[in-house]
């Protein structure tokens, strides 16, 4: 059962397994979310014109599945697993960060694919994409030098 069937739409964390709809169907579907996204960032953050690129209330209590969803709208691919865990394609995966209203973002593939080579690249691609959403990432290295970013909200929304 994917998340549509559950009720609701599911941005891809690189946790699950891959969606199960088709390519075109998951871009529609990722469209209407982003839409509706910013949607509420209008109405809760107020009339001022830059309400569009400050993360809302509710994006800041649910920083995982905001920022997947910021990931996904700029089109970069999420990594997933297969049924037993196995990690089959390359991509971001988003996982709660160490404080409450942060996300840690790491490069991840299936072993033997490069992904350990292009974590920088790629990561410095979410780190821009996620700064054009209004949230801040930092670059930092963990065990075995690999790198990861920790995000959180840029700003408060202005009122």
């Amino acid at each position: 059962m994917n998340g549509e069937e559950r009720g609701g739409f599911e941005p891809a964390t690189g946790e699950g397994v891959p969606p199960a709809e088709t390519a075109e169907a998951r871009a529609a579907s990722v469209r209407a979310a982003w839409a509706g996204l910013l949607q509420i960032r209008r109405l809760t953050n107020g009339p001022d014109e830059a309400a569009e690129s400050v993360p809302a209330d509710w994006e800041r209590h649910r920083p995982v599945r905001s920022v997947a969803l910021a990931l996904e709208a700029a089109g970069l691919p999420a990594s997933a697993v297969d049924l037993s865990g196995r990690r089959v394609a390359t991509g971001y995966q988003v996982t709660d960060g160490p404080s409450p209203g942060t996300a840690r973002v790491e490069w991840l593939g299936p072993p033997g694919s490069g992904a350990v080579h292009e974590e920088e690249a790629e990561l410095a691609r979410c780190v821009a994409a996620l700064r054009e959403c209004g949230w801040t990432a930092l670059l930092y290295r963990g065990p075995r030098r690999r790198r990861f970013l920790e995000v959180e909200p840029a700003g408060s929304p202005r009122r």
